[in-house]
């Protein structure tokens, strides 16, 4: 099932700026809110994909690849490990956007303030990674394998980083809110702001005694292979997104992603144009007037294809779907073949003789028709 528009999800235009964005996501958000609709299943698919739309469309690179690529640009490939993850889970969003409604009319209830669960959940970093793909690669889409050094979740303390698993107390600075509550007098009135918690840096409790394989920090750094599937069709500067698969947050919270950024390998023949690939055959004066059969290289092998005889240098054959996939699914690209004649820069005695006689036919003389023709073609190329 493909995914619905996210402009389309918000309700706003393409044109839309962050703040209209920002404006709109709010007031999904307040509106399938699971604390409003309890038990709501289709409510909660709501608020989730709100969500998923917003943190795409509320980030300026993530909205251009949106742009251009549609989901795939985001999103990637689904399933296996894939790009995309499945979309966002409930601890990803209030993770994310927890402090969008100002701290006080937040994610943790709609009556009284606070964090749902008590502290705010973390969000490890992303990790960023270069993936280069030849053309056969990006014509049928590719698993790649690649080894990366992140941080994970320690094993010995589950990522708790306490010694003892959950040797720990509850702070007493934010009682185990992890955010703190300040009440400022202004000439206005009384104003109300929350920030993290400076004891306990927004976790909500102390740790009594250190895990002394991670420090007390609940991640460790380690070799990890990851399987990147990347779908057909992708180019060169793209970035696309697993979701969960980058380091892991301190103390417990939702992984980081990793970006994978596309490089793409320069083809010996062949030069790409979006979704066509372009080839510029060379054949003699003889193969030009004679006509014949020659290979071309494709991604996939070498085609015939045949030049007629009087074949014109600049004229281009078209082989349909013989390009590349559009990332989007939209079709398949052409690929150009363009002729150009070569004319020797030296010739023996009896080439000479060929040539001089040739020259005297009234076929081969510029005011021919067939001369006449071609140029009035070649003149119309740059009108």
């Amino acid at each position: 099932m493909s995914k619905r528009d996210f402009y389309e999800i918000l309700g706003v235009s393409k044109s839309a700026s962050a703040d209209e964005i920002k404006k709109a996501y709010r007031k999904k958000a307040i509106e399938y809110h699971p604390d409003k609709n309890p038990g709501d299943k289709s409510a909660e698919e709501k608020f989730k994909e709100a969500a998923e739309a917003y943190e795409v469309l509320s980030d300026q690179q993530k909205r251009q690849r949106y742009d251009q690529f549609g989901h795939a640009g985001v999103n990637g490939a689904a399933g296996g490990g894939g790009f995309g993850g499945g979309g966002m889970s409930m601890d990803d969003i209030f993770s994310h956007f927890g402090d969008i409604f100002g701290g006080h009319f937040g994610f943790g209830g709609f009556g009284g303030g606070g964090s749902r669960g008590g502290s705010r959940v973390r969000k490890g970093s992303d990790l960023r990674v270069k993936v280069k793909l030849n053309l056969s690669e990006i014509a049928t889409g590719v698993e790649k394998k690649i080894k990366v050094k992140k941080y994970v979740s320690c094993q010995h303390c589950n990522g708790s980083g306490a010694e003892h698993g959950s040797d720990s107390t509850t702070c007493t600075t934010c009682h185990g809110s992890g955010r703190v509550t300040r009440v400022q007098n202004t000439i206005l009135g009384q104003m109300q702001t929350q920030s993290e918690c400076p004891t306990c840096h927004g976790e909500g409790k102390i740790i009594r005694e250190k895990c002394k394989y991670c420090a007390g920090e609940g991640i460790v750094r380690e070799d990890e292979v990851i399987n990147i599937n990347i779908p057909a069709g992708v180019m060169e500067g793209m970035q696309l997104s697993m979701s969960g698969k980058g380091n892991a947050a301190r103390r417990g919270g939702v992984n980081g992603d990793l970006l994978v950024l596309i490089e793409e390998e320069k083809h010996p023949q062949l030069i790409r144009d979006e979704n066509d690939l372009i080839y510029n055959l060379l054949i003699t004066v003889p193969q030009a007037t004679l006509g014949d059969a020659v290979e071309v290289p494709t991604v996939d092998g070498k085609v015939k294809v045949t030049i007629a005889a009087g074949t014109q240098p600049g004229k281009v054959l078209r082989l349909r779907g013989k390009g590349l996939p559009s990332v989007n699914r939209y079709g398949t690209g052409d690929l150009l073949i363009n002729i150009g004649v070569y004319i020797p820069e030296s010739l023996n005695k009896e080439e000479k003789n060929l040539m001089e006689k040739l020259s005297k036919s009234e076929n081969v003389k510029p005011n021919s028709a067939a001369s006449k023709d071609f140029f009035s073609r070649f003149r119309n190329m740059f009108e």
